[in-house]
């Protein structure tokens, strides 16, 4: 997405303004198109202060208006880099938990069960779920 926007990341008025193909075709899904334009027009609004979110701790951001509890999430793991973040929410998280432990169905709530454990490194262990989704998808290696 950040090449869509000459290498810089968007303003919350640019993603407003950019075309729902051209952010599809940045590999958003239509359902996180949605997402990132509603936080633009929350930030525009002055419903929600980017600027002051990484002074709160991760409850009050993940309580935080204008912010979904995934969306909250994901800006704590990727842009906060806080350490102790396990998004029950995420879907490859879950998935990934599912195949690990080789159980059916992976609601939100066995997700977080699974990972208290994990404490305080919870963030490392999503990364690791979500990264062994992306190992299965690609095909292996090919030697010469």
């Amino acid at each position: 997405m950040v090449d869509l926007f000459g290498g810089t990341t968007p303003s919350p008025e640019q993603l407003l303004e950019a075309s729902e193909e051209d952010l599809r075709g940045c590999g958003l899904s239509g359902r996180k198109t949605e997402y990132a334009r509603d936080l633009a027009a929350h930030v525009l609004g002055g419903e929600l202060e980017l600027d002051r979110l990484d002074r709160l701790d991760d409850e009050e951001i993940v309580a935080a208006r204008g912010l979904g509890h995934w969306t909250a999430e994901m800006f704590l793991l990727f842009h906060l880099e806080r350490p102790d973040v396990l998004s029950g929410g995420d879907l490859g998280i879950r998935k990934a938990t599912q195949i690990e432990y080789g159980l059916e169905g992976m609601p939100t709530v066995r997700v977080v069960e699974i990972g208290e454990p994990w404490r305080p490194n919870r963030s490392l262990a999503s990364l690791y779920l979500r990264e062994s989704l992306r190992l299965r998808r690609s095909p292996p290696p090919r030697h010469s």
